[in-house]
């Protein structure tokens, strides 16, 4: 079974983390969700979330991908985090898969996870010092090698769908998106 790791700060948005988890779960794959610090994490729109974990409990662990949920300040919160940004290295360093979406691809570029990929990221969120060294995107979900990132809310069922094909099979992605009723599923 795949294991992801979903770092959640106070601040992130919502609707992507637990879509993320939600989806990710159904399609079989072990989902951990980490907060950075003890207790439960009030999301943007004042959602409270109880992560399974801390981050340091988990850092050192063993994961197949680690997916970032955007908003604001959530975002800021895990850039600023030297742990995210050692765990984002060290995954990229033993070729294993990050995933990012709406703001939270800043994190990835603050990084250097993002330098010659191509990457989508909500309107304006990747500094312009990291835009001349990537191939910005418009469309939903744009992966390039081990880096898979979205746009925002109303891309993140597209994107949870994307992240359970390459974590799982083609079939399993279909699966849970027939089981959902999701337009185009069939």
């Amino acid at each position: 079974m795949k294991r992801v790791l979903i770092p959640v700060a106070s601040g992130c948005e919502e609707l992507e983390a637990v879509t993320l988890i939600d989806l990710l779960r159904r399609a079989g794959v072990e989902v951990v969700t980490a907060g950075l610090e003890a207790g439960p994490v009030t999301c943007s729109r004042g959602t409270v979330l109880v992560p399974d974990t801390t981050l340091e409990a988990v850092r050192e662990e063993a994961f197949d991908m680690v997916v970032l949920p955007g908003g604001l300040p959530g975002t800021t919160h895990l850039d600023e985090d030297p742990r995210i940004r050692a765990l984002l290295q060290r995954m990229d360093r033993e070729e294993k898969m990050v995933a990012a979406i709406c703001a939270a691809p800043m994190v990835l570029a603050n990084a250097g996870l993002l330098a010659g990929k191509k990457a989508t990221s909500y309107p304006e969120c990747i500094p312009e010092a990291h835009l001349s060294t990537l191939e910005y995107r418009e469309e939903a979900v744009v992966r390039d090698g081990r880096v898979i990132t979205s746009r925002g809310p109303g891309t993140a069922m597209d994107f949870a769908l994307a992240l359970i094909e390459v974590l799982t099979t083609p079939a399993i992605r279909q699966q849970v998106a027939a089981d959902l009723l999701y337009p185009g599923a069939g």
